[in-house]
């Protein structure tokens, strides 16, 4: 990965990068298909596996996004948490407070049931995990939901964290 311009505002510490992930409630995918570039903004469940970001995303089984993801292009990835403006004595002076994510990985469809199951937990666990759960703690989804829902994973294996505070 190209090393970052403004080096005194990248995140380092992998557990300050874990926290922000976990902050993080939208990941924007940037993807290329025959009509072009296109960027799509998702909810995400994630895991760590062997030091490296997986993500999963769900999605309807057909349209632009799931045609161009089931061919396992690589993706851009972008995450951020806004932190408010911050002012100035004049109009250029103005900035703005974030922390953010981007990356880039290799997507692919999940055709197993047990990963789909599997990640569907994971986003639930992520995006609501005060959601009623059944009695063994686990989220429920219908045999119908998992077959129908399409279910696509990235393997991020570029990843660079920044702050302006």
């Amino acid at each position: 990965m190209r090393p970052m311009r403004r080096a005194n505002r990248q995140i380092t510490d992998p557990a300050e990068v874990r926290a922000l992930i976990e902050r993080c409630h939208t990941v924007r995918v940037g993807a290329v298909d025959e009509d072009g570039v296109f960027v799509v903004p998702l909810n995400f469940g994630y895991e760590w596996v062997g030091g490296r970001l997986v993500l999963y995303l769900h999605s309807a089984s057909e349209g632009r996004k799931a045609e161009a993801f089931s061919r396992g292009p690589r993706v851009a990835i972008e995450m951020d948490v806004e932190l408010g403006v911050i002012t100035g004595g004049y109009a250029c002076a103005y900035s703005f407070s974030y922390q953010s994510i981007m990356g880039s990985g290799l997507i692919s469809p999940v055709a197993n049931v047990d990963e789909k199951r599997r990640a569907l937990e994971l986003i639930m666990r992520h995006m609501a995990p005060d959601a009623p759960r059944d009695s063994s703690g686990k989220f429920s989804f219908s045999d119908e939901a998992v077959e129908r829902v399409a279910i696509f994973r990235i393997d991020v294996d570029e990843l660079a964290a920044k702050q302006r505070l």
